[in-house]
């Protein structure tokens, strides 16, 4: 029985160590190296090698280095493949920090600033506090949760978002497609963190851009799939967007020649927002394992095929 991992030196010298004191009847490969591929019972990747089923029969479980699995191609993972998915907290402890940076960015008008001091202009603004700041995050799943719980305790009047009703201290939450108006509606600054499905491909468009208060911000953290790019460029230029800060592109990397690159009202990173820590992952992913190889099939991260995610 092994397990092999396809992805990053780091995560390798890191995970290889831990499984090998934990579980040492567990042969760790690192790829291209597979070892007999009929004893691989356990892949980590973050694209899994082509001709899954045809090169490790015995496959039974698949996951993802990272929070998505988006880059997966459902059609070519076997139905009796357990799809996991990372949830570890130094991917959290990232994405809070991230969110809480763009979000206070946008609060207190630093993009201004910033083109206000290339063009040696001294100008005060009346500053709002907070609270009377309306952040909304759309999507309450693994990450979605703990930002909108920081972004409250941060002081925001902060509301979220979901697919199904969740709960969430001081946030107040909505939920499904009767609600989302209501939401959009009061909401100054708008943050995505869906997942990136069939359903919510393309949503950050015209459409939903019309139902947000006039001069609304956008963070995009999820998937640049999420976002229609011309549409957000002609919001902008109505303002009916005032600024957007876009850590995920589609495609990736931003062409040199997008638009997004020069507009004065956009702040770009290179997909940066939040990555699984090494050692913290490996922790998580050791102990996924050993619970499975316990016999224990239900677990958080699970991915059900049927939503996406």
């Amino acid at each position: 029985m092994s397990f092999l991992l396809k992805s990053t030196r780091a995560r390798a010298e890191a995970w290889k160590p831990l499984f090998q004191k934990a579980l040492p009847d567990l042969s760790f490969h690192i790829w291209p190296e597979t070892g007999n591929p009929e004893d691989v019972r356990f892949i980590a990747a973050w694209e899994p090698p082509a001709d899954l089923l045809q090169r490790f029969p015995n496959l039974e479980v698949l996951f993802s280095v990272g929070a998505g699995v988006d880059q997966f191609d459902m059609s070519a993972i076997p139905e009796h493949v357990t799809i996991i998915r990372m949830i570890e907290p130094g991917l959290t402890d990232g994405m809070v920090e991230y969110v809480l940076w763009a979000t206070l960015t946008l609060h207190r008008e630093i993009l201004t600033y910033l083109a206000e001091q290339k063009q040696h202009v001294w100008k005060t603004r009346h500053n709002k506090i907070a609270s009377q700041r309306r952040v909304g995050v759309m999507g309450l799943g693994t990450l979605g949760t703990p930002v909108a719980s920081a972004l409250a305790h941060a002081g925001f009047n902060c509301r979220g978002w979901s697919r199904s009703r969740h709960s969430v201290t001081n946030v107040t939450c909505y939920a499904g497609a009767e609600e989302l108006d209501a939401f959009l509606a009061e909401t100054d600054i708008l943050i995505c963190l869906l997942p990136l499905t069939d359903a919510t491909r393309g949503m950050l468009n015209a459409d939903l851009f019309a139902k947000l208060p006039k001069g609304a911000q956008i963070i995009n953290v999820a998937r640049g799939a999420h976002l229609v790019t011309p549409d957000l460029l002609a919001a902008l230029d109505s303002g009916q967007i005032g600024a957007a800060i876009l850590d995920v592109t589609d495609p990736e990397p931003l062409p040199a020649d997008s638009p997004l690159w020069t507009h004065p009202n956009v702040l770009i990173t290179p997909h940066v927002a939040s990555n699984s820590q090494a050692e913290t992952a490996g922790r998580v992913l050791l102990d996924t394992v050993q619970r499975y190889l316990a016999g224990e099939r239900d677990f958080p991260s699970k991915v059900d095929r049927s939503k996406g995610y």
